[in-house]
């Protein structure tokens, strides 16, 4: 497998709507020797205050949800199709029970001691910058709230600068 390489963010191309919405991805958080990833579908990037940015939803009973609020620095990795199973297992098991990268057949990497998942075709390294906690007072629409939320286990949304994208 290719080294993966840093590379300016004005030269990254890709639809938002299909990378996030229909290939998903891996949020991965904690330290280099101890890092818990969970499949994403909902987010997106974009500029904001000055800077490019991705945002990202995390339910309020997830893992992850402990520790993005704990840690400064997450990254979003994008991998193929051939790595849908890892995907649909990071997004159906905790980690808090168990290593999700090692039953998932992953590799946990790390630059700038930022985890990652090695597997992935680009990554990017983010800082956080914000993050809203949804509740019901936040809709405008009751479908919205009785579709996604009827149990009550919010997301927060996550905003977060984008300090640095590698790729293969």
């Amino acid at each position: 497998m290719h080294t993966f390489q840093t590379m300016p963010i004005k030269l990254l191309e890709f639809n938002p709507f299909t990378k996030i919405g229909k290939e998903l991805a891996l949020v991965t958080v904690g330290s280099k020797d101890n890092a818990n990833p969970m499949t994403i579908g909902w987010g997106g990037v974009g500029v904001i205050w000055g800077k490019n940015a991705a945002f990202i939803f995390i339910r309020d009973s997830r893992y992850t949800k402990e520790l993005i609020d704990k840690y400064e620095f997450f990254s979003i990795t994008f991998l193929g199709e051939q790595y849908k199973d890892a995907l649909d297992y990071c997004g159906s098991h905790s980690g808090r029970d168990e290593n999700k990268i090692e039953n998932a057949c992953l590799t946990l990497a790390a630059r700038h001691g930022i985890p990652y998942i090695d597997e992935g075709n680009f990554v990017l390294l983010c800082k956080k910058m914000a993050a809203t906690k949804l509740t019901e007072e936040n809709f405008f629409s009751r479908f919205v709230q009785h579709k996604w939320y009827e149990n009550g286990d919010y997301h927060t949304m996550y905003i977060a600068e984008i300090i640095e994208v590698m790729a293969r």
